[in-house]
């Protein structure tokens, strides 16, 4: 006869790791269920880091442009070094052209004289060292000795600072070329945040943009301040450039940056200033408190000083502000004052 026997049950310990196992895949998916998708920064957000990025690309475009400046800079004394050291050889050569016809001329006669022969055939230096030769030159080949000396040693001063001028040279170069790579990379950056956004997003943007320069431009216009004179001219100047597109290293008249608008600005009223923010600051009479400014003072923003633009009363401020945007009118405490430049 057939045995019947009951199934083997599950101990308990199984039964505890299958039902824990159970309550956690129900869980897992509970929370799977209801987990918020990774929220995307807001538009407020995008704007401030977009902003972020655009004054470091200022600050470095500065940089740049300092490099930039120094680099025409020593270009220039380069060059006027090279044309006084070709000019100065030039001379030089016809001093001992004029030495050398003189001993030519006693050679024919047979009666060179000895100190010339040891002159050509020596270094001058070493040559005017011996005192005792003296007696023997006329004065006019003593005259002559003197002036070869002195050009030769005008000659090696200027080449020595050429040599040094042109290594400094190579290295603003490579500044130069380091800043620019800088720009460039912030400047990439920004877009690519910017290419990010919904096309209801970069409207929402340019329309509050739009709005608060329009406030600015209405508030500018009604102070009612008028200035004559050559800062009247510059800041005259300025304001016909409105709309003008910024470009970074420009410095007009078809775009501009910060400082390039300032400098081009004051130009035209003839009065040359610095290229860059941080020289521009030291220009003229520092004004410390908002109150005292007045239409056609610079002012300067950012404690690096990486920033200016021309006073336009009412609190607001006339500049080239970033890139993807033209020069337009703005109040002047949507950036960090640090004081204004009386030109």
């Amino acid at each position: 006869m057939a045995s019947h026997r009951r199934p083997k049950q599950p101990s308990r310990t199984r039964v505890t790791v299958l039902t824990t196992a159970a309550a956690a895949a129900v869980a897992l998916s509970a929370n799977a269920a209801n987990a918020a998708p990774s929220e995307k920064p807001s538009k407020d957000e995008v704007k401030a880091k977009v902003d972020k990025l655009y004054e470091q690309t200022e600050q470095a475009s500065e940089k740049l442009n300092g490099a930039q400046e120094k680099q025409d800079k020593l270009e220039k004394e380069i060059s006027t070094l090279q044309d006084n050291v070709a000019r100065g050889q030039g001379e030089l050569n016809e001093l001992r052209d004029s030495l050398g016809l003189a001993a030519a001329a006693q050679y024919r006669t047979g009666s060179i004289d000895p100190s010339v022969q040891l002159f050509l055939s020596a270094d001058p230096d070493d040559y005017l060292d011996k005192a005792s030769t003296m007696d023997q030159l006329s004065s006019q080949q003593v005259e002559t000795l003197k002036k070869v000396t002195e050009k030769q040693r005008a000659l090696a001063q200027q080449r020595s600072e050429a040599t040094e001028k042109l290594e400094d040279l190579a290295d603003t170069r490579t500044e130069l070329a380091k800043k620019k790579k800088e720009v460039q990379s912030k400047l990439a950056e920004a877009r690519k945040i910017l290419n990010s956004m919904t096309a209801a997003e970069k409207a929402a943007l340019a329309a509050a943009d739009a709005r608060a320069t329009r406030a600015s431009e209405r508030s500018a216009l009604s102070s009612g301040a008028a200035i004559t004179g050559r800062a009247g001219s510059a800041y005259a100047a300025a304001q016909s450039k409105i709309g003008t597109p910024y470009v970074y290293g420009a410095s007009g008249p078809d775009s501009f940056d910060c400082s390039g608008f300032t400098s081009w600005a004051f130009a035209q009223a003839g009065i040359t200033i610095p290229r860059t923010s941080q020289a521009q600051a030291s220009a003229g009479t520092r004004i410390y408190s908002q109150s005292d400014l007045q239409v056609g003072d610079l002012v300067i923003f950012y404690s690096d000083q990486h920033h200016v633009g021309f006073y336009a009363g009412n609190g607001q401020v006339l500049h080239a502000p970033r890139s993807g945007t033209v020069v337009r009118y703005e109040s002047i405490d949507n950036m960090p004052f640090q004081f204004g430049v009386r030109i």
